[in-house]
């Protein structure tokens, strides 16, 4: 089953963090010192928050699945319609190990497809500017850069 994922990324984690929980009526179940996520199954989504990207806002969009095949059938999907995506296979990222890809809407907004096996102790890796040095900019992933996207340096891995 597929849960919809949003990350945003914060310019104050704590404040942020109680919003959104008084928002959802529950606490994280991830918590860190830079990273916050809430895994509800009401709506079922997968919301994350972070001081990681360079602006705040909307960082990127996905789905996050339970298993290889619905990763395999949601890529064969993408493949068919003749959707540009990035491959990452697997990575580690958001104090977790998944496996995925990204493709980028018409306006350059990142979309991760993944899922996840396992927990991680480590966020992922940064560029030397703070960023999340992971996410795919529009132009990797064949669509124009969006006006309001934090990243603007090549990617090195997929993460989060």
């Amino acid at each position: 089953m597929k849960r919809f994922h949003v990350h945003v990324s914060v310019d104050d984690l704590a404040k942020s963090a109680r919003f959104y929980s008084a928002l959802f009526g529950a606490p994280p179940s991830v918590e860190k010192s830079d990273y916050a996520k809430w895994m509800l199954d009401d709506p079922r989504i997968n919301f994350a928050i972070s001081k990681r990207g360079t602006t705040s806002g909307v960082d990127h969009l996905g789905f996050q699945v339970d298993s290889e095949d619905e990763l395999l059938a949601l890529k064969a999907q993408q493949k068919a319609a003749d959707l540009s995506m990035l491959d990452s296979g697997a990575t580690s990222c958001c104090y977790a190990n998944s496996e995925k890809h990204w493709l980028a809407d018409p306006q350059g907004i990142a979309w991760e497809m993944y899922r996840t096996m396992s927990a991680a102790q480590t966020y992922g890796k940064d560029t030397t500017n703070g960023a999340i040095a992971s996410i795919p900019v529009a132009e990797e992933l064949g669509a124009p850069a969006a006006s309001c996207s934090p990243r603007t340096s090549t990617a090195q891995s997929a993460c989060c």
